[in-house]
């Protein structure tokens, strides 16, 4: 650790992200590697870090084969920054983005490092594929065995049963349901309407469409592979198309539908993080700053409603952390994994009675909505579980670098019952 007397102040210098695809369409032929390369690329040419070695390249993936066990580093190697430059992988499920820029930060901080990247990747397309437990099991045996007979004798043994892939299971190894499935029970116990969650994505979509006929973007976003927006956004999307979606999780009862629901993605995002001295020494912006961040986690086995909600609790404690009030912000961004888990934290955040039942010290009473998620977010854009974070990010320093002033809060739940926040200040 270095001696430093006092924490230094941690730029957003730059952001930079591939347009996010719903799984097996634009990037169903790439993987991890491929994506977060091509999302690090964008952001080196951007930025002229062509050569540079930075202090350090922080990131991950949710979903990765066994041979991206180096991931990150090995992105890094494939791009033109210094090979000096270090890596690692983080992994926080959908809090891996934005945990990563506070890996980063911290550093920056401590004077550690001057200046570092941090992102995330998912690849829902290419995901990997385990064989069986006794089919590892008879195929080591028979790596082990001494002589031919010996392996066959191992071989002999396989059933056809063996023989099928297992895929990783969307859901939570503790209840076995999925994250929709817990969200569907949020809904009901929260008293949130289909109408509700409909109107809630319309909001997120037409906003993101605004965001891009205004050019809001263009310098957010590296083409890749033949795109260059998001292809999950419906421009044409309208109250009468949502109404008559399915619902997707509880078929019978069930108010999640695909509309109001993120969708299956794959995409690659990454921002550039330094001190004051190294941005300005390098001719770069200064967007705003990185200046309070909490992880919490909840309680989501006994109590299914709770999953996604423990941003509640990092709000709370980052907001008496910070000595301010949830109204004092200019813009809030609140991850949109499902409708319904917003609009539950939202509905939380006003109740006396539903803040002391799910346990937070006081109640921090209601934003103004004109100010929440005001360029469309995830059930626009669509949510690759680790990239995440840097987009949300990204935008949010656009946001108060254009304003020229003012304060962000940013929100994300994760798998697992946890959840990561932060305050952005220019």
């Amino acid at each position: 650790m270095n001696n430093t007397t006092s924490i230094r102040k941690v730029a957003i210098v730059g952001y930079n992200r591939i347009p996010f695809a719903r799984a097996n369409t634009a990037y169903s032929n790439v993987g991890n590697q491929d994506m977060m390369v091509a999302s690090l690329n964008g952001l080196i040419d951007k930025y002229r870090l062509n050569g540079k070695l930075l202090g350090e390249v922080a990131g991950g993936a949710v979903i990765k084969h066994t041979y991206d066990n180096n991931l990150i580093r090995e992105c890094v190697m494939k791009t033109s920054l210094d090979p000096a430059t270090p890596a690692c992988d983080l992994q926080q499920a959908c809090d891996t983005g934005i945990e990563s820029a506070i890996y980063i930060a911290n550093k920056i901080a401590l004077g550690q490092i001057e200046s570092g990247i941090a992102g995330g990747v998912d690849s829902i397309s290419d995901i990997p594929m385990s064989i069986s437990e006794n089919l590892r099991k008879i195929l080591l045996e028979a790596r082990n065995a001494k002589s031919f007979g010996g392996k066959l004798k191992a071989f002999l043994k396989i059933r056809p049963k063996d023989l099928s892939p297992l895929v990783p299971k969307n859901e939570e190894s503790q209840t076995g349901l999925s994250m929709g499935g817990h969200t569907e029970i949020t809904a009901k116990y929260y008293k949130i309407s289909r109408e509700e969650q409909d109107q809630f994505a319309l909001k997120s979509h037409l906003n993101m469409a605004k965001a891009y006929d205004e050019g809001f973007f263009d310098d957010m976003i590296t083409p890749f592979n033949g795109l260059e927006k998001d292809n999950n956004l419906r421009k044409d999307s309208s109250p009468e198309k949502l109404a008559k979606l399915k619902p997707a999780f509880d078929k019978v009862n069930g108010t999640l539908t695909a509309g109001n629901s993120t969708p299956l993605t794959d995409g690659a995002s990454c921002i550039l993080l330094a001190s004051e001295e190294w941005a300005k020494e390098q001719g770069l912006p200064i967007l705003a700053y990185i200046t309070f961040a909490e992880v919490a986690a909840i309680e989501y086995v006994k109590n299914q409603q709770n999953l996604l909600l423990a941003p509640l609790f990092a709000v709370s404690r980052m907001l008496e952390k910070a000595n301010l009030n949830l109204q004092d912000f200019d813009y809030y961004e609140i991850h949109e994994a499902f409708a319904a888990q917003v609009l539950a934290t939202l509905k939380i955040w006003e109740s006396p009675e539903l803040s002391a039942e799910v346990g937070l010290k006081k109640t921090l009473g209601a934003i103004d909505l004109e100010k929440l998620n005001i360029k469309g977010s995830s059930l626009a854009a669509a949510h690759p579980f680790a990239a995440t974070g840097g987009r949300i990010i990204g935008v949010m320093a656009k946001l108060l670098n254009e304003k020229g002033s003012g304060r962000g809060l940013i929100s994300i739940c994760a798998a697992g019952g946890q959840g990561v926040t932060m305050i952005i200040k220019k």
